[in-house]
């Protein structure tokens, strides 16, 4: 073969690596030292269609950290497994017309056989899926553990209702209030639901974020999440119904301004308050209506609401003031209920002049409290903690931390998941039943499809069971678990997959966790990322496991975009299929990854493969005609060995320390350029050697073949290069000029120039002010001696 053809090169190389188990890492022996193991994951997929190219994005940016930590020494776990329970999957088997035990498992095959295409290395010996008895067993295990804690319980409660989908969703799947899959806009309704006691958990999922390395966006978004605050929790008393209900201020000093009551319109207290009224109906009617509104609407449309005919009263003076229920309240806190202080909050404001109720200050333009009582001329931060003191001493108030956080709402009205292991019992009442029935196989039904109620509640056989506890008739919990649940301890399973005593070995999980490296998405902020973190803390305190956080760095890819919207399986996406049988996947590969900084997004077009199809045959050749030189001398120094080792050190530092992946794609291509430029130099095979090594993350299989061509064996388990200090040693080096990521220009620069003036020769590059004409310069990233990127517009 004496040309690049993938379509050879590429099947043969991955049927070497499956036959060595090339990428297969064995559990450590009893007793072995820590500290050369690598935890390398990315997000499970769900397998409810093919693989599109945001997903090849993902998985080849964790190929490359894969063999670049492998050659660097260290033992390297990176598995896959399948979310293979939950909507995702049972709504594609609805689409395709099958069952989705059929369809789910057709799409495990497909997307392994598109992995293996791509060449990614996996140890596919820890593979795991979540539809499979075998796991959901575990899951099932833990559930109960769980429930002995009292983390786990079954309530009444409003809940978001899916109407397309017929199924519960969780808070954090209500997306502007639509459903985070099918984006039909959720209602509300009261329901008995199972929820997982999280907001337990809620001050150590806040204080240790400090403690991993994530983005501080991600961060961000979930203290926002949880939302801890600090105020007083109290109580209004509505005497005639002989009820006190408990409303969380931050403001305590605007008490004497609270001149109404609202409650949200999903809140259990609307019954309570209509019940007896004249208005009962039309009470009830509009909190139906306006609970199932969406929550941007909610916050942005005309302030409406109904008077409930109720009064509560004001504890600080004792005025009585009217219940209203207004769909701009939400669930955030306790009940539902807030006080209503129009003259220092907008959204009140907005209320009381819709509805001309009163507007009473109570805070000075100096922070001094007026209109307040005894209070009057005490500054507000003083005041919040006298008057809750005063209400304290009263029994109707006491000092208080909320969160905004609500519990995790799990169970799911729906076929395609765990079911939970629980049963009810006239004499009994819910019992749990005995680890030795586990698993509770999920049974096959013909009728499937979402009527509003569980489908296995039709199933009657299934469903009558004998109590574990009296033995008289049962009957079996009919909703399944969310896949949210299924995805909460699945890198703990990878661990350990064969373990048939525990879900996984503490000694082993101890080893390998917490992760290393994570990678997905962050629309997982508020849900797959915070759910796994709470299930990690439970084991840690229930003595499963000897850590508190799952993934010790995160990362977020870029979207891969399609005409504006990103790809998914849901709403469509670009097959890798066709563009491997095209070009191969090393070509692909490179491609993906060279668009641009990894965590920004790509405007998908494939006009970009085919120029790396060239740059590989490029490289073919010449590293074909300096396979047929004399290996470089040792220490050789030359222009072409300092190119080399510069290089080198190029690429070590972006993928270890900045993290970056299109940058090491230019260096090679640079190298590749001062090769063809030298062949005769006495560093060329060196210099083709060098730029085989290290594209080897990227494109594996070609590297593999050019590496037997210079006559060497296993490149993936060849040491990474490492670059003599000496030979970078420089007076000058090449400035390269960007603007929004992309090269404009290169100028040779001095090594000591300070980052300012590395700045200030960028702007006056002919070629960036030609290209800026005008246009304001928002930010200056600067690469010490390498680059600097203009960020314009």
């Amino acid at each position: 073969m004496d040309r690049y053809d993938p379509q050879t090169i590429e099947p043969k190389w991955q049927q070497v690596w499956r036959a060595e188990r090339a990428f297969n890492v064995d559990n450590p022996q009893p007793g072995a030292v820590e500290g050369r193991e690598f935890y390398m994951l990315e997000m499970l997929p769900y397998p409810s269609g093919d693989l599109h190219m945001g997903h090849v994005l993902n998985y080849t940016l964790g190929d490359v950290v894969t063999h670049f930590r492998r050659r660097n020494g260290y033992a390297v776990l990176r598995p896959m497994g399948f979310d293979s329970f939950g909507l995702p999957a049972e709504n594609a088997a609805i689409k395709q017309g099958g069952h989705p035990r059929e369809i789910t498992e057709r799409s495990i095959a497909s997307i392994s056989n598109q992995m293996r295409r791509m060449g990614w290395a996996i140890d596919w010996d820890r593979e795991v899926s979540a539809h499979e008895p075998t796991y959901y067993r575990w899951t099932q295990w833990l559930f109960l553990r769980f429930f002995e804690q009292g983390l786990a319980y079954r309530k009444e409660a409003p809940v978001n209702w899916c109407p397309n989908d017929q199924t519960v969703l969780s808070n954090e799947h209500v997306v502007d209030g639509r459903c985070w899959r099918c984006g039909a806009v959720v209602e509300a309704r009261n329901m008995e639901q199972w929820f997982f006691k999280i907001t337990e958990y809620a001050d150590a999922l806040l204080d240790d974020l400090a403690t991993i390395d994530w983005p501080e966006r991600t961060k961000k978004i979930q203290a926002q999440h949880i939302g801890r605050s600090e105020g007083g929790e109290i109580v209004f008393r509505v005497a005639e119904l002989d009820l006190d209900i408990p409303v969380f201020t931050t403001r305590p000093d605007t008490l004497f301004g609270a001149t109404f009551f609202v409650v949200a319109p999903e809140s259990p207290l609307v019954d309570r308050l209509a019940e007896g009224t004249e208005g009962a109906d039309e009470i009830r009617s509009y909190a139906r209506v306006a609970a199932a509104r969406p929550t941007e609407e909610r916050a942005t449309r005309e302030k409406t609401g109904v008077f409930t005919g109720r009064h509560a009263t004001n504890p600080v003076n004792g005025e009585q003031i009217p219940i209203w229920v207004a769909d701009y309240v939400l669930m955030e806190y306790g009940t539902g209920a807030i006080m209503a202080v129009p003259a220092h909050d907008e959204r009140d404001r907005e209320f009381a002049e819709t509805f001309d109720l009163p507007i009473v200050p109570v805070v000075d333009e100096n922070g001094t409290l007026i209109n307040s009582g005894r209070f009057d001329g005490m500054p507000a931060d003083e005041a919040k903690a006298a008057i809750v003191e005063s209400l304290r001493e009263q029994g109707r108030g006491r000092s208080a931390i909320n969160y905004r956080l609500r519990d995790w709402s799990f169970s799911r009205q729906r076929y395609w998941g765990a079911p939970i292991p629980i049963v009810y019992c006239d004499e009994c009442g819910v019992v749990a039943l005995p680890d030795d029935d586990l698993p509770v196989v999920l049974p096959e039904i013909e009728d499937y499809r979402p009527k509003g109620q569980p489908p296995l509640a039709s199933n009657e056989e299934w469903m009558r069971v004998a109590c574990p506890r009296c033995g008289k008739e049962a009957r079996r919990e009919a909703d399944t678990m969310d896949t949210f649940v299924d995805s909460s301890w699945y890198f703990l399973r990878y661990c350990d997959p064969q373990n048939e005593h525990v879900p996984v070995d503490r000694a082993l999980a101890d080893y390998w966790m917490p992760i290393d490296q994570y990678i997905g998405g962050i629309d997982h902020a508020k849900g797959h990322l915070l759910y796994s973190r709470f299930f990690v803390k439970v084991m840690n305190d229930l003595g499963m496991v000897g850590f508190r956080e799952p993934f010790q760095r995160l990362f977020h890819q870029g979207w891969v975009k399609q005409g504006g919207k990103r790809m998914s399986k849901s709403q469509g996406g670009v097959s890798p299929d066709e563009l491997v049988d095209r070009f191969g996947a090393d070509p692909v590969r490179i491609y993906i990854l060279f668009q641009g900084p990894a965590d920004h997004d790509i405007d998908w077009t494939p006009d970009g493969i085919e120029p790396m199809v060239r740059f590989l045959r490029r490289l073919w050749r010449l590293v074909g005609d300096a396979a047929a030189r004399p290996a470089s001398p040792e220490g050789v120094d030359t222009p072409l060995s300092r190119k080399t080792h510069e290089t080198i050190a190029r690429l070590t530092d972006d993928i270890e320390r900045r993290f970056v992946f299109n940058t090491p794609i230019a260096a090679v291509m640079e190298l590749v350029n001062e090769l063809s430029k030298a062949p005769e130099d006495p560093a060329a095979r060196f210099a083709a050697e060098t730029a085989v090594s290290l594209i080897q993350p990227y494109a594996p299989h070609v590297a593999e073949e050019l590496w037997q061509r210079l006559g060497r064996e296993r490149l993936w388990e060849e040491p990474w290069p490492v670059a003599d200090e000496r030979q970078l040693e420089r007076e000058t080096f090449e400035l390269v000029v960007q603007v929004n990521g992309k090269v404009r220009d290169r100028v040779e620069v001095p090594v000591e120039t300070s980052e300012a003036e590395l700045v200030a020769t960028a702007k006056a590059s002919p070629r960036v002010q030609a290209l800026l004409d005008g246009s304001e310069i928002r930010e200056a990233i600067v690469v010490p001696r390498r680059l600097v990127n203009l960020v314009v517009g």
